[in-house]
């Protein structure tokens, strides 16, 4: 039984290795594209600016809803 998952983790990180994309080309492994740069600012702007603006968001609403 050992043995038989032994060689399963073998065959699986010999296949991962040998059909990974390790790309060599920066960005190649980020989940978005950045080939485009008014599109990856405005994700920024999004993804940076709703974790900043949420807890004066949040505090607005408690304050109002008194």
């Amino acid at each position: 039984m050992i043995g038989k998952s032994n060689l399963f983790v073998k065959n699986a990180i010999r296949s991962m290795a040998r059909y990974h994309d390790h790309g060599g080309v920066p960005g190649a492994n980020l989940p978005f594209s950045i080939n485009n740069r008014f599109k990856l600012t405005a994700l920024f702007i999004v993804f940076f600016g709703s974790g900043f603006g949420a807890p004066f968001l949040i505090l607005r609403h408690q304050l109002l809803k008194s």
